[in-house]
């Protein structure tokens, strides 16, 4: 963001701050069902909604919750209309300097003014759980903005009682304490004048990370989620989760090989992953499950191709840390069946009985996966293997706003990137913006994002992909999740069955059986443009649940039996 665009929002949020600050204080808790569905997360399809770019509704060009309120009844009316959705997972909406559009939290008790208010939000709640959707908050704990009152206070002096709330130290020789780097570039240590100490940020040199080794930080952090919970909101993101805590001593990081971004040419052992960070989780799962029907997923910080072993251990050695983490092994996956099917099988190893999986292909951080898998002509009919395996693999399914529209990533020209890491290493980086270009609702002019300019450039091809338009085609991609997402949704098998990989599959092909009281759904799934012949057990009758290239009808299958290029299908038998 420009200084212009920071000061316009600054001003604004100057006006509006006595309607908007800290109006959270005093929480009155909504009305919620008697019955407390406590594993309601187990079966849910989430939607990650980045709101700069969902709905803008006055014109400033910057999507909104009011946006986001219009818009319930396409995530989930109760009809198979609409999407199904049954949980939103909404990206930072508290106050900001937007340094890193939210990821820079200036008061976690409250709402920006450029995406509404206080009472806004409340009435998000109140229309979501109306549609029996669940709202998930990001909480980004690792660090704040540089504008927090509780850093000001912290620069402030030496002795000032929040001085410990973060990490600063003296330099060692004239020169930072360490080798740490910021994950943005450069060193993750800045000189801070007033006091002639460092200060330690994991990211920009405006999200001072804050010291998680003070307990008056986890008490402060602790009961501003008591706050949301008290408010109705039903689970937690947490950003960053594995960089909460650091080396007690501050050691320099091990030296490996060298790779072109100095942040990877270190061993991240010192200052992510500290065993002390799964007593903190622990405390925060007994907060979470005090109130019967919360949940938290976390975001594991790994470098590709990533391992199930890492994410698989912030569920706890008893399953009583984090409800689900993010595994980017899954993530990071080329378009290979057997490479998927050797993630899902790590991934199955690793959780075991303590913990439950869960699976995502996009969000606002990384390239769209129908742009990573993308191939031509073949590029739909990929994006719709992509989706019939990750709303029936055994797990919760993470979807990204747009993907089922098949959206994808578009560099934005250089005078026109928001993205601080895309502005300090463009051309060599793909600025995140590319993934985060405002939602196509129509054909309208912005794609009917927005009456004014759209903070970044809309979707170039929004005139046929849209949400308007691919409604009207039975066999748009729109339409394939919303049919694919309703059958799970009405399927017990698929949202709550077992699940047995088939290593005898063809070349190409991904198969596994998904089992629940003694009733199978067989899933098969070819990843490749040619046919393939499928071996049966036996022979049986079975019913398409739904298929790329079938109709829902009862199937004879023979003991062996070809299915085309790229299709996939789903059987009940």
């Amino acid at each position: 963001m420009d200084s212009g665009s920071r000061s316009t929002v600054t001003s604004k949020r100057k006006k509006e701050a006595a309607t908007s600050v800290r109006q959270i204080k005093k929480p009155s808790h909504p009305r919620r069902s008697k019955k407390i569905d406590a594993d309601w997360w187990k079966n849910a399809v989430v939607y990650q909604i980045y709101p700069r770019s969902f709905k803008d509704t006055n014109g400033d060009g910057i999507g909104d919750l009011e946006g986001i309120i219009q818009k319930l009844d396409y995530l989930n009316d109760g009809t198979p209309n609409s999407l199904g959705i049954d949980a939103i997972w909404l990206s930072p909406i508290y106050p900001s300097p937007m340094y890193d559009f939210g990821y820079d939290i200036s008061d976690y008790e409250s709402i920006d003014p450029v995406f509404g208010n206080l009472e806004t939000f409340k009435r998000l709640l109140k229309e979501a759980h109306k549609r029996k959707i669940r709202i998930i908050m990001d909480l980004v704990a690792n660090h704040t903005s540089h504008q927090h009152p509780w850093f000001l206070e912290s620069k402030s002096s030496k002795d000032n009682p929040k001085r410990d709330w973060y990490i600063w130290r003296d330099p060692v020789g004239g020169k930072p304490p360490n080798n740490w780097m910021g994950t943005f570039g450069g060193r993750a240590w800045t000189l801070d004048k007033t006091t002639d100490q460092y200060y330690y940020h994991s990211f920009l040199a405006e999200q001072p990370d804050l010291n998680w080794r003070n307990p008056e930080v986890k008490k402060a952090i602790f009961s501003m989620v008591k706050n949301w919970l008290d408010l109705g909101v039903d689970g937690f993101r947490l950003d960053v989760v594995n960089l909460f805590v650091k080396d007690s001593e501050l050691r320099s990081n091990p030296r490996k090989r060298w790779i072109a971004r100095p942040f990877d040419q270190q061993n991240h052992i010192y200052d992510r992953d500290r065993p002390e960070m799964h007593d903190i989780l622990k405390d925060l799962r007994k907060l979470l499950d005090s109130y019967g029907d919360r949940m938290s997923v976390g975001e594991v910080m790994m470098e590709p191709p990533g391992t199930s072993a890492l994410p698989a251990s912030y569920y706890g050695a008893k399953g009583d840390e984090l409800h689900l983490a993010f595994n980017f092994a899954f993530f990071y996956t080329p378009w290979k069946a057997e490479k998927f099917r050797d993630v899902i099988k790590e991934w199955e190893k690793y959780l075991r009985d303590k913990g439950w999986p869960n699976y995502t292909l996009s969000n606002h951080d990384f390239r769209r996966h129908i742009t990573r898998y993308s191939k031509g002509r073949e590029t739909t009919a990929r994006a719709k293997i992509a989706a019939l395996m990750l709303l029936t693999l055994r797990g919760t399914p993470f979807l990204y706003y747009g993907e089922e529209l098949g959206m994808m990533d578009e560099r934005v020209p250089k005078n026109r990137i928001q993205d601080p890491v895309g502005i300090r290493y463009w051309p060599v980086y793909p600025s995140r913006d590319n993934c985060r270009l405002p939602m196509c609702w129509s054909g309208d002019v912005n794609g009917g994002f927005s009456k004014g300019e759209p903070w970044l450039p809309v979707f170039s091809r929004y005139e046929s992909v849209n949400v308007e338009t691919q409604s009207r085609s039975i066999e748009s991609l729109l339409n394939f999740y919303k049919k694919l997402i309703w059958l799970r949704k009405g399927n017990e098998i698929l949202k709550k069955g077992t699940l047995a990989l088939d290593y005898d599959s063809p070349p190409g092909v991904l198969q596994y059986t998904r089992e629940f009281e003694k009733k199978k759904c067989l899933i098969i799934l070819n990843f490749e443009n040619e046919s393939k012949k499928i071996v049966a057990n036996a022979n049986r009758t079975a019913q398409i649940l739904i298929s790329t290239h079938r109709k829902p009808e009862k199937m004879e299958i023979p003991v062996v039996f070809e299915i085309a290029p790229y299709e996939g299908l789903v059987l009940e038998y």
